[in-house]
């Protein structure tokens, strides 16, 4: 069963263009690991600290063989670096959807 993977990050507003930059690393690392990247979204409106990331996968099982990929994923690791060293992401929490068919 397919499922997406929807990441709700709380972001400190005055480092989103480091987010921002952060987000766009992964629009080829995501892929390169067997991600489904939908789309990452930034703030525009109302709301100045919360961003999403969605990521669609054939099965849990497929989100597990990515996770284990990107763990050894040379530019998935610099960029996670990136975000711990530049302290941007306040929070993050992931929820699991499925489609409606």
């Amino acid at each position: 069963m397919p499922v997406t993977c929807c990441i709700r990050y709380v972001i400190d507003p005055f480092q989103r263009e480091a987010f921002e930059a952060y987000a766009r690393n992964w629009l080829t690392i995501i892929p390169a690991c067997g991600g489904d990247l939908l789309g990452y979204f930034l703030p525009h409106e109302g709301t100045n600290n919360v961003a999403l990331a969605m990521i669609g996968f054939d099965s849990l099982a497929a989100y597990e063989a990515y996770r284990a990929r990107l763990k050894v994923d040379p530019a998935g690791a610099e960029n996670f670096r990136f975000a711990q060293e530049k302290r941007f992401i306040l929070s993050e929490t992931r929820m699991w959807l499925e489609p409606v068919v």
